[in-house]
């Protein structure tokens, strides 16, 4: 799971970074509003945490903005705002959740964990073809066939999934499967995306694992 933490107070941040870590989510941080929802828009993440008042772009107007284009995606705000009509304004906005500083960072964490549980009727599984890929079961089927993965194929083939139709560039895909935030030799995902299309018995007729030169890949129907 990644966590996207937008908040300028560098104190508050890196607390928040190494305990999300060390809960094994995937973090990134931003400490303004711009940058922040740069990174909000790339739909890289799976919740959003946003201080109230940011330099350059309210923790508001980018739940605003960001509510236009992903509609699911949790959003807690942390912010020392603390009156109803605040609280209502925050939530009217497109928050989820709103979190008072200062917190414990056990109600934090229990508080994304609610927001993460899949919901009733959510979607948790994705399909490729004849593939399909369970979030919840952990299981991958070619037709009735359940191949076997290894915890970094699912991860990688999820992603791929979850990105239909979308051009996966090599620097995202390190990110968030391998949670690599610096230069690295990214030859590693041809290995896992050779070894996934031996798996999968992907023909040359099922080409639904595509390489997009110089990028990266595409997962898409054929």
């Amino acid at each position: 799971m990644r966590i996207l933490v937008v908040e300028d107070e560098q104190g508050i941040a890196a607390f928040l970074k190494q305990g999300l870590e060390e809960e094994s989510f995937a973090v990134d941080v931003a400490d303004e509003g711009k940058k922040g929802l740069e990174l909000a828009l790339s739909g890289e993440y799976d919740i959003l945490l946003l201080d109230w008042m940011l330099p350059g772009l309210s923790g508001i107007e980018i739940c605003r903005q960001f509510r236009k284009e992903f509609t699911a995606t949790p959003i807690i705000f942390l912010t020392s705002k603390d009156t109803i009509d605040e609280t209502i304004f925050g939530l009217q906005a497109g928050a989820n959740d709103y979190i008072k500083k200062p917190f414990h960072f056990e109600e934090l964490l229990e508080r994304i964990k609610v927001q993460l549980r899949p919901k009733s009727g959510a979607h948790s599984q994705f399909s490729l073809g004849n593939i399909t890929l369970n979030t919840e079961t952990h299981q991958v089927f070619k037709e009735a066939e359940e191949i076997s993965l290894t915890q970094k194929e699912f991860a990688l083939l999820e992603y791929l999934l979850r990105n239909k139709g979308k051009v996966c560039r090599r620097t995202r895909i390190i990110e968030s499967v391998w949670d690599i935030h610096f230069e690295y030799n990214t030859g590693v995902i041809d290995v896992y995306i050779n070894a996934l299309r031996k798996k999968l018995k992907l023909s040359d007729q099922e080409n639904h694992i595509q390489t997009v030169r110089g990028v990266g890949y595409i997962a898409k129907e054929v």
